[in-house]
């Protein structure tokens, strides 16, 4: 499984939204309505499956499917 597919499933479990509408460009906030102890437990959900450490200030920059793709791609 790609590091895409792996993270749109994490996206998909954590927040309760159709694999259909997590599209590259979507927002975790804005378009997949996670509020912020969503988005903290999907990058705490992103560090289990990948066996990284996203630090908070790098954290707040995860903010689309996107963005946290290309952090995982970029650090694991």
């Amino acid at each position: 499984m790609s590091i895409e597919d792996r993270v749109k499933k994490i996206v998909v479990e954590q927040l309760g939204v159709k694999e259909e509408d997590v599209k590259p460009e979507a927002s975790f906030i804005e378009d997949l309505g996670a509020d912020s102890l969503d988005t903290v437990e999907l990058v705490m959900a992103l560090e289990e499956e990948f066996d990284i450490e996203i630090p908070d200030e790098d954290a707040e920059k995860i903010t689309t499917v996107q963005s946290a793709i290309d952090y995982v791609t970029k650090n694991q």
